[in-house]
């Protein structure tokens, strides 16, 4: 079943009905293809129009993005986990296709790897893992029996999977590229996926902060307590790129009125900033550590994935934000497959102009303070915990710079090596 929900462009998908309706007999048979103009609820809106089409004898639905080739034996290796009838959700991960061509796609690669292989094997353990919208494997009498896809939620796969597990079901995952898709075509398009799925995380904490919290009520399943942490841990870094910028703009101000009112604001004191100086350079280092051992990339790789993830900072607190205090979700489709890339290297900057001033402001309030606060220790702090918190802004100009960079695109080959029997294992 093919849905292609809010298109306005006949050109993307009228192949694609064309090539449905030109298949051989006993395929088009099996083969759906249907195009919502304009339809409600976001990408789960259409998920649900599409499980309302499918077959009531399916056990097992399937969820594949567009832009995803699929390893033919995808469905083969992994189904026999449904055989526990606890397994509600089969999980393999997100991968990408396209990115060996330019040194920016390569960097968004590394940086989407290493969720995969350091943070959904840490949740794979505690029974915790997210679901994503895409190469995952429900069980069809627990979508339909425990709601199907929530059409208020911009991350309806993730809600999905935490509901789910509310109802005393399993997920697993495994770690096995069974498709690839394509990496966003430009950082302003990352940054837009990543900031709405920061949007979508905080949609559904204020949704379900009672049983993430083990509030829940008495005739509620509750979620263990490893399930709680692990969606809440995850959720700390956005939080903290929040905070960040509150912290940021606050310091800002502070400066401000240190030089223009010296009388009345003095530099905060030593024990306040050296807590948030360690903290900066320890999250500095943690993160390339994980990467050395769980990620195979060379160094040149962590230091780009490293970079790409710290670029999105600011998208990130805009996301938080946004879906805490922000009213009703926006759903923005990633620019994939070659949209927009014509006009990427004149536009460079354009994505990261609020990122720039930031930097400049925060360079300038360095300057400020070097030149006109007292010699001291607490000077020395404040200059450092300032050029600290520009280090996301700079990142962002450097993902700018390098995405703009014209450089061949090349396509990796999906491989096809045999699915390994371990797989049918734990």
């Amino acid at each position: 079943i093919v849905v292609d929900n809010n298109t306005t462009d006949a050109r993307l998908w009228q192949p694609v009905r064309d090539h449905i309706a030109g298949l051989p007999a006993r395929l088009r048979e099996k083969c759906q293809f249907h195009h919502l103009p304009t339809w409600p609820g976001y990408k789960a809106g259409a998920l649900n129009f599409a499980l309302a089409h499918t077959d009531a004898r399916a056990e097992v639905i399937a969820v594949v993005d567009a832009d995803y080739v699929v390893k033919r034996d995808w469905l083969r290796a992994l189904v026999a986990h449904f055989d526990d009838s606890k397994v509600g959700v089969v999980q393999a991960p997100q991968a990408h296709r396209d990115w060996g061509g330019t040194a920016f796609r390569k960097m968004m690669n590394w940086e989407y790897d290493g969720f995969f292989r350091i943070g959904m094997h840490h949740r794979n353990e505690r029974d915790a893992i997210i679901q994503h919208g895409t190469m995952t494997l429900i069980r069809a009498t627990a979508l339909r029996d425990f709601g199907q896809w929530s059409e208020w939620c911009l991350c309806e796969d993730t809600e999905l999977g935490l509901r789910l597990l509310s109802q005393g079901l399993r997920t697993v995952y495994v770690d096995q590229v069974m498709g690839e898709g394509l990496t966003p075509d430009s950082f302003a398009a990352f940054k837009q996926q990543r900031a709405r799925w920061a949007q979508g995380g905080m949609q559904i904490f204020k949704a379900h902060w009672r049983a993430l919290l083990g509030l829940s009520e008495a005739d509620e399943p509750p979620l263990k307590l490893g399930q709680r942490y692990h969606f809440l841990a995850g959720w700390l870094p956005w939080i903290g790129d929040a905070l960040h910028l509150v912290f940021v703009m606050a310091a800002l101000a502070w400066t401000l009125a240190m030089l223009t009112l010296p009388h009345h604001f003095s530099l905060p004191v030593a024990l306040f900033m050296l807590p948030l100086a360690v903290f900066c350079a320890a999250k500095l280092v943690i993160g390339p550590l994980l990467y050395w051992r769980r990620v195979p990339c060379t160094a040149g790789g962590i230091v780009g994935a490293a970079v790409a993830g710290m670029g999105l900072s600011h998208a990130i607190a805009r996301g938080v934000l946004q879906g805490l205090f922000g009213g009703r979700a926006r759903f923005q489709i990633t620019a994939k497959g070659g949209v927009g890339v014509a006009r990427r290297s004149t536009k460079a900057f354009a994505a990261v102009r609020e990122e720039l001033l930031l930097a400049i402001a925060l360079i300038v309030a360095v300057a400020a303070t070097a030149l006109n606060a007292p010699r001291a220790t607490e000077s020395v702090l404040w200059i450092v915990m300032l050029g600290l918190q520009s280090l996301p802004y700079f990142a962002a100009l450097a993902c700018a710079v390098v995405a703009a960079r014209p450089e061949p695109k090349v396509a990796m080959k999906m491989p096809e090596e045999a699915i390994p029997e371990r797989l049918f294992g734990q």
